[in-house]
Order: structure tokens, then C-alpha cells, then sequence
């Protein structure tokens, strides 16, 4: 069985500012701001958080499907895809545009500062989800927000279970489409902020939204996170990381741990457990698709 992967692929410019950006912004002069870091290493990866979720799922032996986007400059992408031996039958290819772009600026305390050019992503609605005997969870990630509207839509028609996760995205909707969202989901992955946001615009807080699908997860960073279920909440403990040096891609880690345990009818803890070990793998690692996992270790 296969995992529908609904999201952006992108290319990761990241860059990696030494000092702390709250010594160089100065609350009382935000309105005339105008400032600029020293960035000794930069690089280039591949992104996007339906790249990193089928990136993660893949890793642990499940069948993604990423469905997405690309532009003219995206064959590059699809070919990793495919050494990779992800199915690329779900991704279309655009000329007159570029493919998504990402500009990640990390500070010593891991605060992140992100411009995003959408490009392709735009069109992502293009592409349409049929029924698929094949496909047996999936997943509405940030996106154009037309291919997220519709994506969801044609999950629910096709019969396929899915999760929302509208991460950086949310902003984009307000309560009644966050809230028609919801209702169309079997579970809801955020991040901590996120979940805020998503309470205040739903005027739903945590216990309310768990009661409305299968399960609620909020995911805390370094304290673990949050799952809830029928209005109840319970705290899955974090895993210590090796190192902390990238926090580009973690949460796409998470939730590729998630798609993989929820595919194989694991609780919601269970697959909590699992997200938060894989995330701790990759926070040890630069950029969001540059970790492997080891079998072997004990």
C-alpha cells in the first residue's frame, strides 16, 4: 500500500547566521527595519515538505507518493526522486516557471528566518487525485492554497484517510475553511504555534478539535509533544539528539513517521514515539533530506 504525499517540492537555500538575530533586531526600530546577517556557509538542498515526508517515509520502508509540482529547473529533483526509487507518476513539470524556492537563514539558537518564492507550487492544483486502490492513507501538506482546498476535497471523494497538516501554510486560511478542513480529516498534525493559531481561527481549542477526528497531534520540539484523542491529551516524552544542528526538515521527519505508523494501524503514541525518535536523528544531521537510519545499531 501506498502513502499520498499532497505538498511542495522545493530547493533549500540554507544558510547559517552565527550570532543570534535578537542582538541584531532591535524591537523599538521594527518599523524602519533594515538589517543584514553574515552567512559563512550556505548550500543547496532538496526540499519541500512533500520531498522531506517521502524522503522519511521512504527511509523507513514505506511506499510514498509524493503528488506535486515542479518547474523548469526540476528535473534535477525528479531524478533524485527516482534513485531514490520513489514513484514520480504523481509529479508534473511546469516550463514557464521555476520550481518552489526556499531561503533559510539558522541563527545559533536554531531560529529560523524564511523567504519562500511558491513558483510551480502555485499550479499544484493541476494535479487531481483519482480513486486509487493503491493508495491507503494520505496527506494535505503546505501547498498552493487552491491544490490544498481541492486535494482535500478529492481525498475525501476517493475514499483515502488523510492527515492535514497545514504547517506554514495556515496562515493562508480562516476559521471557517480551517474548520471545514478539520472536518474533512482524520487527523490534524501542528506545531506548537500552530496549534495556537489554529485554535484561535477555528475558536476551537485542543480537547474541542480532537473530538472531531481521530486524533490531534501537537508537536513541542525538545519537549516531545502532544497527543490527543476524544478530548484527552497525553505527553509523549522527547528523544535526546546526538547533536542539534539543523532544524530544517524535522517536523517533515515527524510526519513521515507518522504516515508510516498509522498505515500499519499503530496507536497515535506509537507513531509519536517514532516521530520524535526520527526527528532527533534529524536535527543531527544539515538540511532536511541529508540523514540516514541504521538498522544495524542497538
Amino acid at each position: 500500500m501506498a502513502a499520498l504525499i499532497c505538498g511542495s517540492l522545493a530547493f533549500d537555500t540554507i544558510m547559517t547566521f552565527e550570532g543570534r538575530f535578537a542582538d541584531q533586531i532591535l524591537p523599538e526600530q521594527l518599523r524602519i527595519l533594515n538589517v543584514s546577517f553574515l552567512v559563512p556557509t550556505l548550500r543547496r538542498d532538496f526540499g519541500g515538505c512533500a520531498g522531506n515526508i517521502a524522503y522519511a517515509l521512504k527511509l523507513l520502508g514505506g511506499d510514498p507518493r509524493p503528488m506535486a509540482m515542479l518547474g523548469s529547473d526540476g528535473a534535477d529533483y525528479l531524478q533524485r526522486l527516482r534513485t531514490l526509487g520513489i514513484a514520480t507518476d504523481t509529479i508534473a513539470l511546469l516550463d514557464d516557471v521555476y520550481t518552489a524556492q526556499a531561503m533559510i537563514m539558522t541563527d545559533r539558537d536554531n531560529n529560523q528566518i524564511t523567504a519562500f518564492h511558491p513558483g510551480a507550487m502555485m499550479q499544484a492544483h493541476r494535479n487531481r487525485i483519482a480513486r486509487n486502490a493503491e493508495w491507503s492513507i494520505g496527506i494535505v501538506a503546505p501547498d498552493g492554497r487552491e491544490a490544498m482546498i481541492e486535494h482535500a476535497a478529492q481525498m475525501v471523494q476517493a475514499g483515502i484517510p488523510f492527515v492535514f497538516d497545514p504547517g506554514q501554510g495556515l496562515p493562508m486560511f480562516d476559521g471557517e475553511d480551517l474548520r471545514r478542513f478539520i472536518g474533512q480529516a482524520s487527523w490534524v498534525a501542528v506545531n506548537d504555534y500552530e496549534g495556537r493559531m489554529l485554535c484561535e481561527r477555528t475558536g476551537w481549542n485542543k480537547e474541542a478539535i480532537s473530538q472531531q477526528v481521530k486524533g490531534l497531534v501537537v508537536t513541542l520540539g525538545a519537549q516531545g509533544c502532544e497527543v490527543w484523542e476524544e478530548g484527552r491529551c497525553t505527553l509523549v516524552p522527547p528523544v535526546k539528539p546526538d547533536a542539534v544542528l539543523d532544524p530544517t526538515g524535522c517536523g517533515d521527519a515527524w510526519r513521515g513517521a507518522l504516515l508510516f505508523g498509522l498505515e500499519r494501524g499503530w496507536s497515535l503514541a506509537r507513531c509519536a514515539e517514532l516521530g520524535n525518535r526520527l526527528g532527533a536523528i534529524k536535527v543531527a544531521h544539515r538540511g532536511p533530506q541529508n540523514y540516514t537510519l541504521d538498522f544495524t545499531a542497538q
